[in-house]
């Protein structure tokens, strides 16, 4: 389930395939569709048949390797956005100015931020290269500044998703509309944490029982 808020709340809730026909993102159909939930992968490349002593020495190769990690897989795979989001989120205000977001973010090696109005409501989320656009750096510190406040700069509306979403729908956003995070929502519209392209690699790279197509 995805959401998209903006500054006059949220205006959308709905499935993967209805947030692509949204007006207002401009998403970029580069990847292949993922098939509705239930429904089976379809194969993305075209299979090439081989003789059956290839496919019995790739599939000699595929188990020795196996044998040589000795993978534990005890741990309960990875499905949902609630299993690998961050809940230390640092969240900025809109009217918080541009060079103390940039310093923000700095400060804790961060490349985005959820923007939530007095009301704690998402309205936004802030990009360093949001903010790059309205900065210029010297020597890493900041020289002058052409905007205000992050309300100038900040992307709205903004896509986020709820806690038990698919992974692979979150990867596709992730993707289409160029961000490096989405912002975790729940129901009630609270915010409760982020996942990050960061977040899905390094689970993909140390958690084997990643569940890619469950």
């Amino acid at each position: 389930m995805f959401y998209v808020h903006g500054v006059s709340g949220q205006t959308f809730r709905g499935s993967l395939e209805k947030l692509i026909a949204v007006p207002g993102l401009s998403a970029v159909r580069r990847t292949r569709a993922i098939n509705r939930e239930g429904e089976e992968p379809e194969p993305e490349l075209r299979l090439i048949r081989r003789d059956n002593n290839e496919v019995g020495q790739y599939q000699q190769a595929a188990q020795a390797y196996r044998e040589m990690l000795r993978v534990p897989t005890e741990r309960d795979p990875i499905l949902h956005a609630y299993q690998l989001m961050s809940r230390d989120v640092m969240t900025l205000r809109p009217d918080t100015g541009v060079d103390e977001a940039w310093r923000q973010l700095a400060a804790r090696g961060l490349s985005q931020a959820p923007v939530l109005d007095k009301t704690h409501q998402l309205v936004g989320l802030v990009t360093a290269q949001n903010l790059l656009t309205v900065i210029n750096l010297e020597d890493g510190k900041v020289r002058d500044i052409l905007a205000h406040s992050v309300a100038d700069v900040m992307t709205t509306p903004v896509v986020s998703a709820d806690p038990i979403t698919d992974i692979r729908r979150v990867a596709r956003v992730l993707l289409d509309y160029h961000l490096p995070g989405l912002p975790v929502v729940s129901e009630q519209t609270e915010l409760v944490g982020i996942i990050t392209r960061s977040d899905i690699l390094r689970a993909l790279v140390n958690d084997p029982p990643l569940s890619l197509w469950a």
